[in-house]
């Protein structure tokens, strides 16, 4: 009886909206510019962040203090200072830095390298600006930089991109790797110009194998692409990043449902979503992160094309080696500073035979998160276990006319036997019981379970039903799981407190926990309140041995906060890696190390 009056709530009211909001935004005003076009035009493929780095021996080999490097621009400038000076003096993403502006030196690519690209990449090159515009202008973040990209490759092998980044050492022109357009920190931001490498036409599946549940793919590919295909196979890759939002056509979105009365229909402008390669770039997790681990415990090995233009294999096919260093760890989360990955190998899982997805609601997200806590210390397995705070819910209601009690609020999935999974379930809803959970309901019918699940995937969506014409800015902290509940706690009394709107998202089974605020970009009174919120949060989770990034990774947007929570000596160090493997500081620029490290 309660399950029905829950899944009738959820089918309440569902009006499509009909809109082609990606097109008519990413063409507005581009400006009036005779810029040469080489190659075709057609040539929109979204974004697979392909990159990484690799060879920690040779980094360690590199003695830092006989070592002084010159910047891109040939000018001499110490590795250690930094070229993205705001008006100020103060290093943009460095410490102590709130500027979203990231800027950067720039010159103009040489004639003899465009030659030489268009001889590598024929027709798969652009100078196009709208290419160029859409590619440095990520839509599913609110960090910006002042320049884009100079030139667009769209390569098609292993072998072109070596050529190609060979030839940008050569002449010291910077490289930033882009694939899916998911993240939301400034990876893929152009700086200072340069050449953006889009691995989205290097999207094949190399090789399954089936009897060894891995697979070898080319790093454009996507993860529910990839899905599809294993599907059949009975297997499946199990890191799930949440489909992007793309925070202005979001809001576009909806402005129109408010105009036309209708409701929330995210897949109208969506993206693709995030690839393989970005995920390894990045260290992404997503809601299966707590059954099965990050994108670190994933990755089997890699091929990464490193400044030079050389191709290093960072492992065998094995399962577990221990020979040598572990370059494959290396590369998972350099965000595309130490190289550019080629090819993946993924570890796969079987599909499980049966699941039950349950839901659960709480007078305070501290009871919520002590379930989600307690319910870790039990020894289940538990394939999820997500958390929405009574705003989400009350955005999830206004987006799409639903009629859920907005109260914070637990979505579990157990996975197993049918047996196994039932169990799972009573335990879980006992403990719940006992921390003040109510209304607890769970299905294991396939079409009831997409409907309950389908609260959590559109979550970060709905948001915009509250603030339509908002940005959004989307903290990432993670903390020890004991210390989830004080923290999350500690948080909400904050944002509560807070003029602006703000909702809770956390993947609680592994303590990584989502703000979603939305402020007004034209109030800057609005963004400094975001920021400071941001801020706080990152602070109270460093201090409680936290990190400042449990998924998103660094880019621009969390520099800042790296020396607090590894220590400038664990900087230095990552410092002369990449000093090391990238002499001439063309991987990725301004990106992952604080400007103000040196060493």
């Amino acid at each position: 009886m309660v399950f029905s009056a829950w899944i009738s709530r959820l089918r309440s009211s569902s009006r499509p909206i009909c809109t082609k909001v990606r097109n008519s935004f990413f063409h507005k005003q581009s400006a009036v510019l005779s810029i040469e076009v080489l190659g075709s035009e057609q040539i929109r493929k979204p974004f697979a962040s392909s990159w990484g780095g690799s060879l920690l021996p040779l980094a360690l080999a590199a003695s830092a203090g006989s070592l002084v490097f010159r910047s891109y621009q040939d000018n001499g400038t110490s590795y250690c200072q930094a070229p993205n000076l705001d008006q100020t003096g103060k290093s943009i993403g460095g410490k102590g830095s709130t500027d979203y502006m990231v800027k950067g030196s720039h010159k103009k690519v040489p004639q003899e390298l465009i030659e030489k690209l268009k001889v590598i990449c024929k027709e798969n090159m652009t100078m196009d600006y709208d290419e160029r515009y859409f590619h440095g202008k990520p839509q599913n973040s609110f960090h910006k930089a002042v320049n884009i990209p100079d030139v667009i490759v769209y390569p098609r092998s292993e072998e072109e991109v070596s050529k190609i980044v060979a030839s940008c050492n050569e002449h010291k022109v910077p490289i930033v790797p882009y694939g899916g357009a998911t993240s939301i920190e400034g990876h893929t931001l152009s700086p200072s110009g340069g050449v953006c490498i889009d691995m989205t036409l290097m999207k094949r599946v190399k090789s399954l194998n089936v009897k060894d549940m891995d697979v070898v793919v080319e790093p454009g590919i996507g993860w529910m692409e990839l899905n599809e295909f294993l599907e059949p196979y009975g297997l499946f890759f199990p890191l799930d990043p949440v489909k992007p939002i793309n925070l202005r056509v979001a809001s576009m979105v909806f402005s129109h449902a408010c105009a036309t009365k209708g409701s929330l229909d995210p897949s109208k402008s969506a993206g693709p979503g995030a690839t393989i390669g970005g995920m390894c770039a990045t260290r992404c997790s997503g809601s299966l992160a707590v059954r099965y681990g990050t994108m670190r415990e994933n990755v089997i090995n890699l091929k990464v094309v490193l400044a030079n233009g050389e191709i290093v294999k960072t492992g065998s096919r094995a399962r577990k080696s221990a020979a040598g260093y572990d370059l494959t760890r290396l590369v998972i989360g350099s965000e595309g500073t130490l190289g550019v990955i080629t090819e993946v190998t993924l570890r796969l899982q079987k599909i499980p035979q049966h699941s039950v997805v349950a839901m659960c609601n709480f007078p305070t997200i501290k009871d919520a998160a002590d379930v989600a806590i307690a319910t870790m210390l039990s020894g289940i397995q538990v394939s999820r276990v997500e958390l929405l705070d009574e705003v989400q819910v009350r955005a999830i209601n206004l987006a799409n006319g639903k009629n859920l009690p907005e109260s914070p609020t637990l979505m579990f999935e157990f996975i197993g036997t049918e047996a196994y999974s039932r169990e799972q379930t009573l335990i879980v809803q006992k403990i719940a019981s006992e921390h003040n959970g109510s209304d607890f309901v769970f299905a294991e019918d396939p079409e009831a379970k997409k409907e309950l699940w389908k609260i959590r995937k559109e979550a970060l969506w709905a948001c915009f039903a509250m603030e339509p014409n908002f940005e959004a800015m989307i903290t990432d902290v993670c903390v020890p799981l004991s210390h989830l509940a004080e923290l999350i706690s500690k948080s909400k009394q904050e944002i509560d407190s807070s003029s602006l709107v703000c909702a809770v998202i956390a993947h609680a089974g592994d303590g990584n926990f989502h703000t979603v605020i939305l402020f007004d970009p034209n109030e800057d009174e609005q963004r400094k309140e975001a920021e400071r919120l941001n801020h706080f949060m990152v602070h109270a989770a460093l201090d409680m041995e936290g990190t400042c990034t449990g998924e998103h990774g660094v880019g621009t947007g969390k520099m800042k906060y790296l020396e607090k929570e590894l220590g400038m000596e664990a900087l230095r160090t990552m410092k002369r890696i990449k000093a090391a493997l990238d002499p001439n500081g063309i991987m990725n620029p301004g990106k992952l190390i604080p400007p103000h490290v040196c060493f």
